[in-house]
């Protein structure tokens, strides 16, 4: 019976290992660069023990990047789902802040999205119950945006673009970071974190001054 204990408990821990150098390795190199052997050895085992837990680099990444969101959903459920009468410009700014933090954590998270979009969602689970936690979180967004309209404090938009605005505004740097960081002349990756930074403030103030009546 002391055996039927120990075993599971060795093996979640080898999986939060594996598990935790993919986030590293993933979140340095990048999903296309990134070896599975890196990720062995980061994780300080053998690769063959790496693909007895894990069948693919893609499975890894895949489940990596669900936990990520995840950790985001269950945040903003936290601040914004759970306390749906806050008042709305709290709303934007927490969400513009939150996904601005989480990007720098894990600046892969855009590209595994948009290859779920591209891909029909390969094997991602449409009942997961992250994607109705997603679904309530918009719904709370939405109805404060209209509310606000509703009482004359910003422009009439429709919410496919207010969301479409608010989205690019944030991912967009982070997508085009490399041609960025060449064409303006940023120098490294720290410079980059600090005008980051400076967007968490700026993309709410931007989005008030359009909607401004």
């Amino acid at each position: 019976m002391a055996k039927g204990k120990t075993k599971p408990a060795k093996e979640a821990t080898t999986e939060e290992k594996i598990k935790a150098a993919a986030r590293k390795i993933f979140t340095q190199k990048g999903y296309a660069a990134a070896r599975t052997r890196d990720i062995a050895e980061e994780a300080g085992i053998n690769l063959a023990l790496l693909n007895y837990y894990f069948r693919s680099k893609e499975r890894l990444f895949e489940l990596v990047m669900k936990e990520n969101i995840q950790l985001f959903v269950g945040n903003l459920a936290e601040n914004i789902g759970n306390n749906p009468h806050r008042p709305f410009i709290e709303q934007l700014e927490y969400i513009c802040s939150s996904y601005v933090d989480m990007l720098l954590e894990y600046p892969n998270l855009p590209f595994f999205i948009m290859n779920i979009i591209q891909s029909g969602g390969g094997n991602v689970d449409i009942n997961d119950p992250l994607f109705s936690s997603v679904a309530k979180l918009r719904g709370v967004f939405i109805y404060g945006l209209k509310e606000e309209m509703e009482k004359g404090r910003i422009k009439p938009i429709h919410p496919l673009h207010f969301i479409a605005n608010m989205m690019s505004l944030i991912i967009f740097p982070f997508i085009a970071k490399p041609l960025l960081m060449t064409r303006v002349g940023i120098t490294d990756n720290k410079e980059f974190e600090s005008l980051m930074q400076e967007r968490k403030k700026l993309i709410p103030e931007w989005i008030r001054s359009m909607l401004k009546k």
